[in-house]
């Protein structure tokens, strides 16, 4: 009774009032030479607490993508003008194209305790859902599936959240010593389409167990659908596109960068000092509780047989390999190429999407501090991706709700290719 009833107070908190981004614009911006890149990479150093850089500087071959505050439209102009940029608006109002990405959500969630034996969830993946509903869901398909769904809480968050990690494994088949899994998402709060994708995967492996039990029978799978419980429920309660978590840092700043806070080679680029920028990374490695507890949850479990770890992201279509703190690849780096070239020819297959393969320094920039490190050089998991899902960019961050079956409906089969083979490793 007292999960259910923290989860009608996490259901209450989702009715305030949303911030608003009337006259801000998204921004496709390309530099023709060196001096014109400069200009642009200087602007996100110095002023991106300012102007939200959803894509980051990374070579005079690939577009940026900038959200612009309509204060400062005329200062940006001015920018593109000065230098020669080559430009074009992708999204003319956020606003307008937040509200299109929320129409036909259900209202928040009214929690109602389930009855034992009947699946009554409202979680579906014709919309997006709240933390309060995922929450309901992953505690209902525990209450109904006991012999192999375990629901694990990990933690608390900074603004005292539950965080629920998944463990899906068949009793009948247990092995101390059996291969597993970890996936996580939702690390960054307005990326909705990853918790969507990880809710899915659940769905699948529990509720369609029947019609391939070789993945729970052979393996054992730990899955944390929201990383970032607190971002998350202010995404959707007051700021559509808040990145980070909530921490108070220092003056009008909030929130810490989760994916900038591991503890393998923290702070050696691509992170921010000042606790204003969309990518500050904390005062200390692992200084923020989320952080800690997925550290602590996942040393608890990888001893060894976890082969494999994958954290969702969107958006760009990218599977990304180690490392991020350096263009130094892994001595493993082709095994980790050809696993990831062969799940994401099976995802294209679906429907022809087309994914980036590579290593994260390489193929977009320098970001130290990541989970996806971290899993690999600090708690020794071989295969360690992060995959940035759908789309390219006509949406970024406000994928519309119809997009997310076809993209769960890709990913599985790339999420097929990496089970069967951790399956089959010795």
């Amino acid at each position: 009774m007292r999960f259910f009833l923290l989860l009608a107070l996490l259901a209450a908190s989702a009715l305030a009032a949303q911030k608003r981004y009337d006259g801000y614009k998204v921004f496709q911006v390309k530099a023709h030479d060196l001096s014109s890149f400069h200009a642009i990479a200087q602007l996100h150093a110095e002023q991106s607490s300012i102007y939200d850089f959803w894509t980051e500087p990374r070579s005079l071959d690939d577009p940026m993508d900038i959200m612009v505050p309509p204060a400062y439209m005329q200062a940006f102009d001015q920018l593109l003008q000065t230098h020669n940029l080559r430009h074009r608006v992708k999204i003319a109002d956020v606003q307008s194209a937040i509200e299109n990405n929320l129409k036909g959500q259900a209202a928040p969630s009214v929690v109602q305790e389930p009855r034992s034996g009947s699946l009554r969830y409202k979680l579906n993946w014709t919309e997006y859902h709240d933390y309060t509903t995922i929450a309901l869901f992953l505690a209902e398909l525990a209450q109904n599936y006991p012999s192999i769904v375990t629901l694990i809480t990990i933690g608390k968050t900074y603004e005292n959240r539950e965080m629920y990690m998944v463990k899906i494994s068949n009793a009948q088949t247990a092995n101390p010593n059996k291969n597993a899994i970890i996936v996580d998402g939702g690390i960054h709060a307005r990326e909705w389409i990853s918790p969507a994708w990880n809710t899915w995967l659940i769905h699948e492996l529990v509720e369609n167990y029947a019609a391939h039990p070789q993945y729970v029978d052979n393996l054992d799978w730990f899955i944390l659908p929201v990383m970032n419980p607190d971002g998350y429920v202010y995404s959707f309660a007051d700021d559509r596109l808040w990145r980070k978590n909530r921490k108070p840092v220092n003056g009008p700043c909030v929130g810490i960068d989760l994916n900038r806070n591991f503890g393998f080679h923290w702070n050696e680029g691509g992170a921010a000092g000042n606790g204003c920028d969309q990518t500050y990374h904390g005062p200390t490695a692992f200084s923020e509780d989320e952080s800690a507890n997925v550290r602590d949850a996942i040393l608890s479990v990888a001893n060894g047989r976890t082969k494999a770890y994958l954290t969702y992201h969107s958006y760009g279509q990218y599977w990304l390999t180690p490392w991020g703190y350096t263009a130094d690849l892994p001595e493993d780096y082709p095994q980790l190429f050809d696993l990831a070239q062969n799940a994401v020819n099976s995802l294209t297959a679906v429907y022809g999407t087309q994914y980036t393969i590579g290593s994260s320094t390489n193929v977009l920039y320098v970001a130290s501090g990541g989970s996806d490190d971290w899993a690999k050089g600090g708690a020794g998991i071989p295969y360690s991706y992060t995959v940035e899902l759908r789309d390219t960019g006509d949406f970024g961050f406000l994928l519309p709700a119809d997009q997310i079956i076809p993209n769960n409906l890709e990913m599985w089969e790339a999420m097929k290719v990496v089970a069967e083979y951790v399956t089959g490793l010795v």
